[in-house]
C-alpha cells in the first residue's frame, strides 16, 4: 500500500521539546514528522504538501501513527490528512505510478 499524509500542529504546546522554543514553527513539527518516516527504512517521498510511503499496513499505518505523535508534540492537537491506494501483491509502486504517467504523457506529445 501506498499512503500520502500530512500533519500539522495547532494550539499551545503541552511538551515543547528542548531548544524549540514556544513559537516552534510548523516546519519543525513537520520535520519531526518526516524524521520518523525516513528513519522508519520504507520507501518514502516528501513534497511541499505531503509524506509518501511504501509498505504493508501495519507498518505503514505504524509510522504515520509515530510521526503523528512526533508532530503532535508541538501542540495541544495535531491535523492529520491522510490518503491510502491499498493494492495487495504489488511493491514498487511509489516509483512505479509515476513511471506510467510520465509514459502515458510522452505518448500524447507524439
Amino acid at each position: 500500500m501506498i499512503v500520502a499524509f500530512s500533519v500539522a500542529p495547532s494550539g499551545t504546546p503541552g511538551d515543547t521539546p528542548a531548544g524549540t522554543g514556544d513559537d516552534a514553527s510548523v516546519h519543525t513539527a513537520v520535520a519531526a514528522a518526516v524524521k520518523v518516516v525516513r528513519e522508519s527504512g520504507l520507501p518514502n517521498r516528501t513534497s511541499s504538501m505531503f509524506t509518501e510511503i511504501e509498505g504493508e499496513w501495519d507498518e505503514v499505518m505504524d509510522v504515520v501513527k509515530r510521526a503523528t505523535e512526533a508532530a503532535g508534540r508541538f501542540g495541544s492537537r495535531v491535523s492529520l490528512v491522510l490518503k491510502a491506494d491499498i493494492r495487495p501483491g504489488h511493491t514498487g509502486e511509489l516509483t512505479g505510478k509515476v513511471a506510467r504517467l510520465e509514459n502515458a504523457l510522452g505518448s500524447l506529445r507524439g
